[in-house]
């Protein structure tokens, strides 16, 4: 095309679909669902993709991020449900704006964020944690986003800089680093990183851009009880924390025993997240259930009521993971990584780069890492001295740049925050980009002095 070369048109192809999508939402108004299912075809057809293969594609990308984000979406509000409608969300907001005051709450979410996301993958610390972000700004008094925005850091580097989360893990074996080292590496660089793209940016944002929740969601998820209703501290905190003791649990028993050890089988079984949150459900139906009096037609009742709100979201998420897949079955991930590698720079910034030009083009930071981490792999033999530890996470910090509408983040974030898509690009887009390059300056001065 135009005497380009394949690589160059397969990125001119990406650009365009992704120009035809914000069109089509922002100025001809087609729901996002349908917009998103129509400009993966026509980025299928302007690649050269057979018609077969575009629609298996795409069929393939949606199912593959609904197997997964729908299940957690689906428990994880049924859970967010029964902690509102008991007061248990209520009752942590009121802990913490006693704890640390109205003006910090900030810094509370973010720190018991970077705690949850520690074992939880980005999807499942949103759903537990998002319904606090709301009636937290209800009872402080402050922005949705100067709350928000701190959970959203915290979460979104643990899952791109530290194992267990999976591009990190299989970034690991890719480049034969030590999983010890890479933990403790990315939690000195993640922690400061939060710490400037969540407090401090979503101060700043905050005061630019205002959003509402959809009266829905709101009513749903910050949902506020007498005092009197409230169940106790302590039960709420075990009660939602359930999922992350088992993935904690099950991480430290597949560190110690062997492969096949039928204690590892069962904790890799129940540590599973759709295993651990569906018993964090199972439990709140008592912590948050019948021991606040509720009666079992009424749990019934607010499971129901809890899933009619997200089967937009849901649609929505899946659209965006078949659009991925298009992006990735037609080669613009591999083009763009292979071009990106032709650059003469160190093996840190080449890993980000790399990374961070898949994860435009495809919109999964997994992918990103993974794809990126291979493409790197080889190189790293012939430059000797190089860290592979930190080529873990300058990988894994390229792989969370600039999400933007072929990532289904965007679209969980724009959903659930009732944002419209500058309101994103803004927000959620703007943070991930600080995360990502605030670490790798952090990464870059950690491996001059190591």
């Amino acid at each position: 095309m135009f005497g380009l070369s394949p690589e160059a048109t397969l990125l001119l192809n990406a650009f365009i679909a992704v120009i035809v999508l914000i069109l089509m939402i922002t100025r001809m108004r087609i729901h996002p669902f349908i917009a998103l299912t129509i400009t993966s075809g026509f980025l299928g057809l302007i690649c050269g993709m057979p018609l077969p293969q575009i629609v298996k594609s795409f069929q393939d990308g949606f199912g593959g991020v609904l197997g997964f984000v729908g299940v957690v979406l689906g428990l994880g509000t049924m859970l967010g449900k029964m902690m509102a409608e008991s007061g248990g969300a209520d009752q942590i907001a009121q802990t913490l704006v006693r704890a640390f005051g109205k003006e910090k709450v900030h810094w509370a979410m973010m720190l018991g964020a970077f705690l949850v996301g520690i074992p939880l993958f980005f999807e499942i610390g949103f759903v537990l944690l998002v319904p606090l972000v709301f009636i937290v700004a209800r009872r402080a008094g402050v922005s949705m986003l100067k709350v928000g925005i701190p959970m959203l850091a915290s979460l979104s580097v643990m899952h791109g800089l530290v194992p267990p989360h999976p591009g990190p893990l299989l970034a690991i074996g890719i480049f034969g680093a030590d999983i010890g080292k890479t933990i403790f590496y990315g939690l000195i660089i993640g922690f400061p990183t939060v710490v400037i793209a969540g407090p401090l940016f979503g101060s700043f944002i905050s005061k630019y851009v205002l959003v509402n929740p959809s009266d829905q969601l709101l009513g749903q998820l910050a949902h506020q009880s007498s005092d009197k209703e409230l169940p106790g501290f302590g039960i709420t905190l075990v009660t939602v924390l359930l999922p992350v003791f088992l993935m904690l649990l099950k991480t430290f028993v597949d560190v110690n025993l062997p492969d096949g050890h039928h204690i590892r089988v069962l904790m890799d079984f129940i540590g599973n997240p759709i295993v651990a949150l569906l018993a964090a459900v199972l439990l709140s139906m008592y912590t948050f259930g019948t021991a606040r009096g509720f009666t079992r037609q009424q749990v019934l009742r607010f499971f129901d009521q809890s899933l009619a709100p997200t089967a937009a979201i849901v649609l929505i998420i899946g659209a965006g993971g078949g659009f991925k897949q298009m992006l990735v079955n037609s080669g613009v991930g591999t083009a763009i990584g292979q071009m990106a590698v032709h650059a003469q720079i160190s093996p840190l910034l080449l890993a980000w780069l790399v990374a961070g030009v898949i994860r435009i083009a495809t919109g999964s930071a997994t992918v990103a890492t993974i794809t990126g981490a291979g493409i790197v792999a080889p190189l790293v033999t012939l430059i000797p001295g190089t860290n592979r530890e930190l080529l873990v996470l300058a990988t894994g910090a390229g792989s969370l740049i600039f999400s933007h509408v072929n990532d289904a983040g965007f679209w969980l974030v724009k959903e659930y925050f009732n944002m419209s898509i500058s309101e994103t690009f803004k927000t959620w887009s703007a943070m991930e980009t600080i995360i990502s390059v605030v670490a790798i300056v952090f990464i870059m001065l950690l491996n001059a002095v190591i």
